[in-house]
């Protein structure tokens, strides 16, 4: 830890933490993947998640579609714990952190309490999403379209085509799966090139999209390496070690 108790750029990539964190680099700068789903850049002390999709569950349950109603303090919890081993600076939200443009008001009193307290204290960023395009201001924070900040290009879907040098977004909730010990492990996953990354979803709510899907293929055409989030430690692989 460095001199105020935080983990440094070196602790974050120390062997005590190998298996809950994966080395990435985009465009140039180093980053880890967090077992948890968070993407941390050591350099700029900055942590990142995507679609956390707060009120899910309120938000079907106004639909006659009931999902026990305990979505958002799950999530908020995980947030905690991360942002609490991290201690970053900057928090990025790629978008969709709300499941819809009314989610803020639904959130209970304590959750909407824990989630000021995060935003509060740091400097914090609201990507828009599809689901969320204007991020209520009363729960704190900035919100912004897309963000540039060194070398990486933050958004909430990834741009058709090819793509910017060092795109990070989210929106497709990416999972992957292989064979493991004789039986089929599939995981919510990171998805990238070394050009652009696809962060999973960090939601208590949210299922994937298959990376062999065409809609997450056509992003990655040459190569694609993923970060599957098992139940204890990341596994990585090639786009070809990958089964349906």
């Amino acid at each position: 830890m460095d001199g105020d108790g935080r983990i440094s750029s070196e602790a974050m990539k120390a062997p005590g933490l190998r298996g809950e964190t994966a080395r990435l680099r985009v465009n140039g700068a180093d980053l880890l993947a967090d077992l948890s789903g968070a993407l941390v850049w050591p350099d700029k002390r900055t942590l990142v998640v995507a679609d956390l999709h707060l009120e899910k569950g309120s938000s079907l349950g106004r639909h006659k579609r009931p999902l026990p109603p305990y979505d958002s303090a799950a999530t908020l919890g995980r947030l905690e714990t991360v942002i609490a081993r991290y201690e970053p600076e900057t928090v990025i939200c790629l978008g969709d952190s709300f499941h819809d443009g009314d989610g803020a008001t639904r959130l209970s009193d304590g959750d909407r309490g824990r989630l000021r307290a995060l935003t509060n204290a740091r400097e914090w960023v609201w990507i828009a999403g599809n689901h969320d395009p204007a991020p209520s201001p009363k729960i704190g924070g900035q919100v912004a379209e897309e963000l540039v900040i060194g070398g990486l290009l933050f958004r909430h879907v990834a741009a058709d085509g090819r793509a910017p040098a060092g795109e990070i977004s989210g929106h497709y909730h990416p999972k992957a799966a292989v064979w493991a010990r004789g039986r089929r492990m599939s995981h919510r996953c990171f998805a990238g090139d070394g050009r652009r990354l696809v962060l999973p979803a960090f939601g208590a709510y949210t299922g994937g999209l298959s990376v062999l899907d065409p809609a997450i293929r056509a992003l990655f055409p040459r190569r694609c390496e993923v970060h599957l989030l098992g139940r204890q430690r990341i596994v990585s692989a090639d786009r070809s070690a990958l089964v349906a």
